[in-house]
């Protein structure tokens, strides 16, 4: 099984959560992750299970501006160090060069505040939007992980996502075997 995970980060967290559904996809097969600066409009041929995730700004999926204005305030945490993305295409980047698929699985997350979801908004819900649009198959219902004020992964989020991982291709296989 090929699994491709491709993934927007600011700060690093939406990073380490790619990372985490990697070790388990490796446990499945062959895995590319790909930042989103770096993907192309080919990047899921021969895919069978596509991961995109990123981090989210403003209530949604990030622009060009969101990702400048962290870079200009890090969340006011000289700690905190932004991810290798910025402020280079994101995810509305990638979906723009992306023609529309034949039906491969896939599955959306995102790196938000703790919250309701009514305050902090999910950019999962608009990258799930965008992989129906484009011919995906959805495996999964689109999942958030928690991040701090500071923009790091909160305690146990990293668990979350690989527990999130495996639910998936749990998900994926069982809809193979039908």
């Amino acid at each position: 099984m090929r699994t491709v995970i491709i993934y927007e980060s600011v700060y690093g967290s939406t990073q380490l959560v790619a990372d985490e559904l990697a070790d388990v996809a490796r446990e499945h097969g062959e895995v590319v992750v790909v930042r989103a600066e770096d993907a192309d409009a080919g990047v899921t041929e021969g895919a069978d299970l596509v991961l995109v995730g990123g981090p989210t700004h403003l209530h949604g999926l990030s622009t060009r501006a969101t990702r400048q204005s962290g870079v200009a305030d890090p969340a006011g945490d000289a700690e905190t160090s932004l991810g290798p993305d910025v402020p280079g295409p994101g995810l509305r980047d990638w979906f723009r060069l992306s023609g529309r698929v034949g039906g491969i699985a896939a599955a959306a997350f995102d790196t938000r505040l703790e919250g309701p979801e009514l305050v902090t908004g999910r950019a999962s819900m608009g990258i799930s939007r965008r992989l129906r649009h484009h011919g995906y198959h959805e495996v999964a219902a689109p999942r958030s992980f928690l991040v701090t004020r500071a923009n790091r992964l909160m305690s146990g989020e990293g668990r979350r996502a690989h527990d999130w991982g495996v639910s998936v291709f749990e998900s994926l296989l069982a809809d193979v075997a039908r």
